[in-house]
């Protein structure tokens, strides 16, 4: 049996915070506000594995009222959910994901986001793909006000 998640981010662009996508830091003015390290590219892979396995939501998980999270990387969270899911009886067989951002330019830095996601899912980098596109200038996304990512992810039955 195979099991399909989906997974939605979005976080507004900050002063006197770092950008961290897919476990990369960017040399960027602004970062993502949130109560961990914000990155929306993550927490939307996180959300995907926790749905499919019908396991409920980050904020469920990891809530931003609770402080062992506070600034927490994005990663470390991602370990505990793909934890939780093996538990549940399944394991990860794809990632694929897009992030959707005015500024800064994501193209070179794909590849490393795959890498550093499969690391800790335990998958081969082909596993996970990871994407990103322009908003072209329409609405709070297109003003570089905030970044959003996407991600689908598929489980097969372990048990």
């Amino acid at each position: 049996m195979v099991r399909v998640g989906l997974g939605y981010d979005l976080h507004p662009l900050v002063e006197g915070r770092d950008l961290v996508l897919g476990g990369v830091t960017f040399d960027h003015p602004r970062g993502l506000e949130g109560h961990s390290d914000a990155d929306v590219l993550t927490h939307a892979v996180i959300d995907a594995l926790l749905g499919a396995a019908a396991l409920g939501t980050i904020g469920e998980h990891f809530p931003d009222t609770d402080e062992r999270y506070a600034g927490v990387s994005s990663l470390e969270l991602l370990a505990m959910a793909a934890d939780l899911v093996e538990e549940a009886g399944y394991r990860v067989v794809n990632v694929d994901s897009v992030v959707v951002a005015q500024e800064p330019r994501l193209q070179p830095h794909l590849a490393e986001m795959a890498t550093l996601l499969a690391d800790r899912l335990g998958l081969e980098q082909q596993a996970v793909g990871v994407k990103a596109t322009s908003p072209e200038g329409v609405g709070s996304l297109g003003r570089a006000d905030g970044i959003a990512a996407q991600a689908v992810v598929l489980l097969e039955e372990t048990r």
